[in-house]
């Protein structure tokens, strides 16, 4: 719990001298992959990489680093390794839409044990450990346990990246959920099906610092995941990492069933 209370002051004291002073009054130039980049984003993770060593000695991974030094730090990573998303939903604070996050997960031997996301618009700060629970402001997830049918649920979806055009659609035609949101972060829709916002989810390629925090939160608070790939979620290739995911186990039957057999 110290590790929590430490994480959630450093993400708010980052977000209040480094992110919300950028928001709207920021520039912002592309990567090579074609994302979006700002000042916020570097400052951001600077300030992480030179706090969370302090919590917990293990090195930083973030995802405005390159590729090449991202890997190495994966290749050393069993011991401990944070890894951070300074704001996830980059192209939502470029645009002055405010529904982004900054994220950060500890992990070792290839699964998160810690993870933390943080909303600095709504003060949102969503928490958990491995085997204890999940946590918005200390209030425990879910919110709510919403009884509805599958033909009601909310799912959230990102179609992006999906290789199955018979799933894609599928989806557009013959969904079996009520209705769907796509709202740009990530990290935040881990978080909203984790307190019951949601109801069910799908991504089609999640980098490691997409899911790192928030699967960890979804699980502590009683979800179940897996991928399109692999029904051991944290088994699958760790750079692109495609996501079934549900708010409980009897929902997630239902989503996960009619998600294989639409592939």
């Amino acid at each position: 719990m110290q590790v929590i209370e430490q994480l959630g002051d450093l993400l708010r004291d980052v977000a209040e001298r480094e992110v919300l002073p950028r928001f709207l009054q920021v520039g912002h130039t592309r990567k090579e992959d074609g994302s979006l980049l700002t000042e916020a984003d570097l400052a951001c993770q600077s300030a992480l990489e030179t706090a969370l060593p302090r919590i917990l000695p293990y090195p930083v991974l973030g995802e405005e680093m390159t590729r090449e030094a991202q890997d190495a730090l994966w290749l050393r990573q069993r011991e401990g390794l944070w890894v951070v998303d300074p704001i996830d939903g980059t192209t939502n604070f470029i645009n002055g839409l405010p529904h982004f996050a900054i994220s950060v997960a500890l992990m070792q031997n290839g699964r998160s044990t810690v993870g933390a996301i943080y909303n600095p618009i709504t003060d949102e700060l969503y928490t958990a450990t491995q085997g204890g629970g999940a946590y918005l402001n200390g209030a425990p997830l879910p919110l709510r346990n919403a009884a509805h049918p599958m033909s009601e649920a909310i799912a959230g979806l990102d179609l992006k990246y999906l290789c199955s055009a018979k799933l894609a659609s599928r989806l557009n035609s013959v969904a079996p959920f009520g209705s769907q949101r796509s709202m740009g972060s990530s990290t935040l829709d881990w978080c909203y099906l984790a307190a019951g916002r949601y109801d069910v989810y799908l991504h089609g390629g999640q980098r490691l610092w997409d899911y790192a925090a928030g699967a960890l939160i979804l699980e502590e608070a009683g979800g179940r995941i897996a991928s399109l790939q692999q029904d051991d979620f944290w088994s699958d290739a760790p750079w692109k990492r495609s996501v079934i995911a549900a708010r409980d186990a009897a929902m997630f039957a239902q989503w996960y069933r009619w998600v294989r057999q639409n592939q």
